[in-house]
């Protein structure tokens, strides 16, 4: 799997990154969603790896996912920034077009 992530998103993560922010992981959340197969893409930083992540390909940031999530997933996403949110899409389509800046904070 990779992850391209556009320079306005670099620069936007780098600026968010706080100094224990190691990793990005990509991740399916499905809190208050209803069930395990109900849910959305989306990305945050993380301070560890833990055994169940993978790695992705990535140029900037070290990027994970949970490997048991990844059929969620493309095979190859864009991490990009539109009208200042992160939007996570493929060229198969758009798999998060609203990811707010907090959502990478959260523990």
């Amino acid at each position: 799997m990779r992850l391209t992530i556009t320079p306005e998103a670099e620069q936007q993560l780098g600026q968010m990154r706080r100094e224990n922010d190691r990793y990005l992981l990509l991740w399916y959340d499905i809190d208050d969603c209803g069930c395990g197969v109900n849910g959305l893409p989306t990305i945050r930083f993380v301070r560890e790896k833990k055994p169940n992540y993978s790695q992705m390909e990535n140029d900037g940031i070290p990027t994970f996912i949970d490997s048991q999530q990844a059929v969620f997933f493309a095979d190859e996403m864009i991490l990009g920034v539109h009208k200042g949110v992160f939007r996570l899409s493929s060229k198969e389509g758009i798999l998060n077009p609203f990811i707010p800046s907090q959502n990478l904070l959260q523990a």
